[in-house]
C-alpha cells in the first residue's frame, strides 16, 4: 500500500467489524468519532479530531435497520462537512432501497433515486458500493460512483470447492432478471448456464415454476445479488433437485438473512450459501461469509491516490 497521508476512515455503527478490517488492510486506524443516541432515539454524532481538508471515508452499509443506518450515515456526512473535510466519500458496501429502482406500479416512489438525492444533499462527494441490485442506480447520482463487484471474490471461493475443471457445473439464475449476472459467473467458471423461471406470490413467498436448461446429474450454483428471506433461492433449489441436480450451492453477494431465511436455508436442498460480509452476517449453519475488506481497502487506497479501480474487477488478478 502507498501513502495514506490525508486519509481519515470513519465507521458508523452498522458494521464496525468490517470497517475495522478495512482499516487493518490499509494500515490506517479508524478515526475517533462518537455516535450516540438521545433518550428519544435521535442520533448524535461528534467527530473528536481535526479533519480539516482531509480525504474522509465513512464506512456504513445501509442494511437493516435500514432507515436508522441511512440517517446515521447522513448525519455523519453532515458532521464531516461542517468540520471542513476536504472530500467526503460514502463507503456503502450494501446499498439499501436498491430494489426500489423503478416505478412498476401506479403511485409508488423510486426510493433508490430519493436516497441518491439525499446523500448528495447531505454533502457526499463520492459513493463506493458493491453489486448494486440494478447497475443503473449509478445514474441516479450526479456525483462519482465507484461500483465494485463481488464476483472475483466469490469465484475464488467456488474454484476452491470445484477446482478449475467445471465441466459438470451449471450456474443457475433463480429468475430471469439475474441472467446477466449468472452469465458472467458461468463464463468465468467455464460452466453451463440455466434459468429458473419464477412467479412471486408476495414479498416473502415465491413459487418457482420451471427450469430452462439442463441440470440433471450436474452440480449447480445458484447466483443472485442478494437474499433476505431466501424464498427465491430455496424454491429454486427444490425445483432443481426435482430436475435431478446433484449438489446445490448458492453464491449471493449480500445476505440480509433473518430467522426465517436461516430456517429455510437449513431445511432446503442447498448445501452451502457463499456470501460476503457486506452486512454483519456471521458463519451460521450453511451460510459462509467471505471478507470483502481487502477489496474495499484496495479500492479506497486507489481512490485516495487518484488511481484506477478497474483492475479490481479482474477475476484472475492476484488477491488484493
Amino acid at each position: 500500500m502507498t501513502s495514506n497521508f490525508g486519509m481519515k476512515l470513519f465507521s458508523g455503527t452498522a458494521h464496525h467489524a468490517l470497517a475495522a478490517d478495512i482499516a487493518t488492510c490499509l494500515d490506517c486506524p479508524l478515526a475517533d468519532v462518537s455516535v450516540t443516541a438521545f433518550p428519544d432515539g435521535e442520533t448524535f454524532v461528534k467527530i473528536n479530531e481535526n479533519i480539516r481538508g482531509e480525504d474522509v471515508y465513512i464506512i456504513q452499509p445501509t442494511c437493516p435497520p435500514t432507515n436508522h443506518n441511512l440517517m446515521e450515515l447522513m448525519i455523519m456526512v453532515d458532521a464531516a462537512k461542517r468540520a471542513s473535510a476536504g472530500r467526503i466519500n460514502a463507503v456503502i458496501p450494501f446499498f439499501g432501497y436498491a430494489r426500489q429502482d423503478r416505478k412498476d406500479q401506479p403511485r409508488v416512489p423510486i426510493t433508490a433515486k430519493l436516497v441518491a438525492d439525499l446523500l448528495s444533499a447531505a454533502g457526499v462527494d463520492r459513493v463506493v458500493t458493491l453489486d448494486l441490485h440494478a447497475a443503473q442506480i449509478q445514474g441516479f447520482f450526479n456525483i462519482p460512483v465507484d461500483h465494485l463487484y463481488g464476483k472475483p471474490i466469490v469465484i475464488r471461493e467456488l474454484r476452491a470447492r470445484f477446482g478449475d475443471n467445471c465441466e459438470n457445473l451449471t450456474v443457475v439464475s433463480p429468475d430471469v432478471g439475474g441472467v446477466k449476472m449468472a452469465r458472467a459467473y458461468s463464463d468465468a467458471l467455464g460452466a453451463r448456464l440455466a434459468i429458473v423461471a419464477k412467479h412471486r406470490v408476495s414479498a416473502t413467498e415465491v413459487e418457482a415454476m420451471q427450469v430452462i436448461g439442463d441440470v440433471e446429474g450436474r452440480d449447480v450454483v445458484l447466483v443472485d445479488d442478494m437474499t433476505e428471506t431466501a424464498g427465491t433461492l430455496c424454491a429454486a433449489a427444490d425445483i432443481l433437485k426435482a430436475q435431478g441436480a446433484k449438489r446445490i450451492f448458492a453464491a449471493v453477494t449480500h445476505a440480509v438473512i433473518g430467522e426465517l431465511g436461516h430456517q429455510r436455508i437449513e431445511e432446503s436442498a442447498i448445501e452451502e450459501v457463499i456470501t460476503t460480509d457486506s452486512t454483519p452476517v456471521t458463519k451460521q449453519g450453511k451460510v459462509t461469509p467471505v471478507s470483502i475488506a481487502d477489496l474495499f481497502g484496495e479500492a479506497i487506497q486507489r481512490i485516495h491516490n487518484g488511481k484506477s479501480v478497474t483492475s479490481l474487477f479482474d477475476i484472475d488478478a492476484p488477491s488484493v
